[in-house]
């Protein structure tokens, strides 16, 4: 039976503590990277709804001005 005095034993230790330690490396460097694309896509989608209101709100004015006359020269 081995006992923790024996040099396998924290060689092994030592081994699975690396290995969970790039594990969470990886993870949260890949976790970061996908966080950071959605906020990018969410930014350009908000661009986006911003632009269309914009088109709508000057259709809404073109409409009121020639309903109601406003403007007329």
């Amino acid at each position: 039976m081995l006992t923790m005095t024996e040099p396998q034993v924290w060689v092994l230790i030592g081994v699975f503590a690396a290995a969970i330690f790039g594990m969470l490396t990886i993870m949260s460097t890949l976790f970061v990277r996908v966080l950071r694309s959605e906020i990018g896509g969410l930014r350009g989608e908000m661009h986006g709804i911003h632009e269309r209101l914009d088109r709508l709100d000057r259709d809404i004015n073109a409409l009121m001005k020639h309903t109601f006359g406003i403007d007329r020269d």
